[in-house]
């Protein structure tokens, strides 16, 4: 008879801790730079239609990362520094991009900068769903929470959607 590990429901399989601590902390690192980008989008983009959106973005992609690091502890998967170091260097490094311009802002950014999100948002998504998938076998995980999580980031991306489109035709249609 096989036991279960701690944590983990009766006759369910085992989560291998050692695979997704080094899968939540590829997560972490992509949140890291997600959080980052998105403070910077908040404080950047003052233009009414995109500012008050972004900064409410910007606070729940903060709680994410947040809710994920409270994750990995209840795991007991340690963040790794060095990849959270990184990733900070490179959304740093990220900013630098000229999108046609090298001395201002090119309106083309704000287009660009919400895809990025989105797909970092799609990234975080599929986390959530991968964690909620082995909440099932292991009681450490928080179905309610996760299922929370999932709903927000599916609202974040209808959000960041709806912003993308409205940028879009600002930046790229004329008349």
């Amino acid at each position: 008879m096989t036991t279960s590990m701690p944590g983990t429901r009766p006759g369910t399989h085992r989560v291998r801790t050692d695979l997704l601590g080094i899968y939540l902390n590829d997560h972490l690192a992509g949140a890291t730079v997600g959080t980052g980008r998105a403070q910077f989008m908040a404080r950047s983009h003052s233009d009414p239609p995109f500012a008050e959106p972004l900064r409410n973005l910007a606070g729940e992609i903060t709680e994410d990362r947040t809710s994920l690091l409270r994750i990995m502890r209840a795991l007991g998967v340690p963040a790794r520094r060095y990849k959270l170091a990184a990733a900070g260097v490179a959304e740093r490094l990220g900013r630098l991009k000229s999108n046609g311009r090298l001395v201002r802002p090119s309106p083309l950014t704000l287009v660009v900068e919400l895809e990025f999100l989105r797909l970092g948002v799609k990234g975080k998504e599929l986390g959530w769903r991968t964690l909620r998938s082995l909440a099932e076998a292991d009681d450490r995980l928080d179905e309610g929470e996760l299922d929370g999580l999932l709903a927000r980031a599916e609202q974040q991306m209808s959000t960041l959607e709806e912003l993308r489109i409205k940028a879009v035709g600002k930046v790229l249609l004329t008349g």
